[in-house]
């Protein structure tokens, strides 16, 4: 029998947090350049061209915006049927994470949170703009920030952000 001990058990460090405090839509815009002619002309599915951008920045300690960015324009060959672009932000807070995780978590996970919500608000704006709704497919969030390293290796006087 060991004799008593006065030492406190060691604490265990406290959970990694990643936190989605708001979510919100910065910035929407729609054009039908064409508009009512090409909604009348529609024969067949137009090609739709997408562009994905994620930036963050620090709002203080613990605590940035990420602003998820599509935007999409449909064609039909050469006439442009509409362009539709969405700014969505999420206000996250992330604590008890080591430094080299936390582009994961800027980049790839509070993205993937958002995306859901930022696909229905293109799908609403198409439909509302007379046509059909806009589906995009789930992004990889993890392979745009392998190629945005990839980039920035390349060009290291970029500002950090994710393009697809």
């Amino acid at each position: 029998m060991s004799p008593p001990s006065d030492a406190a058990p060691p604490q265990p460090a406290p959970p990694q947090q990643l936190i989605i405090n708001a979510q919100y839509l910065k910035d929407l815009s729609f054009e039908s350049p064409r508009s009512p002619h090409s909604l009348l002309t529609q024969q067949q599915a137009p090609e739709v061209s997408l562009n994905v951008d994620v930036k963050a920045r620090s709002l203080g300690p613990d605590v940035y915006e990420v602003m998820l960015t599509i935007s999409a324009t449909a064609k039909h060959g050469a006439e442009t049927a509409f362009l539709v672009e969405v700014t969505y932000g999420a206000v996250a807070t992330i604590q008890n994470t080591p430094q080299d995780i936390m582009p994961f978590l800027l980049f790839v996970e509070t993205p993937r949170i958002m995306f859901p919500f930022a696909r229905a608000i293109l799908a609403d704006a198409t439909r509302d703009g007379g046509f059909p709704p806009l589906m995009i497919n789930p992004i990889d969030f993890m392979e745009l920030m392998r190629r945005n390293q990839a980039q920035q290796q390349a060009a290291p006087q970029q500002q950090p952000s994710l393009q697809s």
